[in-house]
């Protein structure tokens, strides 16, 4: 988030999209909402549930879990599915588009943007008469390091 004012914004889409369901900003929840949105780059729900704990935050796993599944319904937050281990997470900048290259055999992601893979896309969606709204592009194979015969037995990814 870039400030106080994006904090606010996100806060109030989240009531909305909560309240549209039958259910309340709690404080638990808002504390999930503060922490996702403060996060840089890629989180797992596991590690981030440690964090908040170790950071004195009184907030259940399960409330956690559940928090960053609206959090992903919602649009502020990004879920990317990992070939081995929990899924990942990312909050989503409004101004801030990118892609993924996911090593398969590390898990290590990579972020990019390319333009011209924007305007290829924007292309294709003129020609077909689709108004794109979102679209994620996740590239999957091997990294530099895991192509790499294996140093002293260990790769660095």
């Amino acid at each position: 988030m870039n400030g106080p004012s994006d904090m606010l914004d996100a806060a109030d889409r989240f009531r909305r999209f909560l309240a549209e369901r039958g259910m309340r900003l709690t404080a638990q929840r808002r504390l999930v909402l503060q922490e996702a949105l403060r996060r840089e780059g890629h989180f797992d729900a596991e590690a981030f549930y440690a964090a908040l704990r170790e950071a004195g935050g009184a907030v259940s796993r399960a409330t956690v879990y559940r928090t960053l599944r609206h959090l992903r319904d919602c649009g502020l937050i990004r879920e990317m599915p990992q070939p081995r281990g929990p899924a990942k997470y990312e909050h989503l900048h409004a101004d801030q588009h990118h892609d993924h290259m996911v090593c398969i055999e590390c898990g290590r992601v990579i972020e990019f943007f390319d333009d011209t893979l924007e305007a290829v896309q924007e292309r294709v969606c003129r020609r077909h008469g689709f108004k794109a709204m979102d679209h994620r592009m996740s590239i999957r194979g091997l990294c530099r390091a895991c192509r790499q015969p294996a140093k002293k037995g260990r790769r660095e990814c």
